[in-house]
């Protein structure tokens, strides 16, 4: 319970100091490029890992070398 209890108080802490405010301010040779379209964000966040997801199911089924049970 009080490890808890120093896990919820430091972490409220950390919320409660950070400063989001600061990700406005621009750093010294800050370039951030162009930002994605809806195709792209899907296609890298949720196409790219499924189709390396299965990719790496495949292969494990292909080189299981375990006995198959009947």
């Amino acid at each position: 319970m009080r490890a808890g209890a120093v896990a919820a108080g430091t972490t409220l802490m950390m919320l409660l100091m950070s400063s989001p405010a600061l990700a406005l301010t621009r750093d010294d040779g800050d370039d951030p490029g162009q930002g994605l379209n809806v195709m792209e964000t899907l296609g890298l966040y949720v196409a790219a890992p499924i189709v390396l997801f299965l990719a790496i199911v495949g292969l494990v089924m292909v080189l299981d070398k375990s006995k198959k049970q009947a």
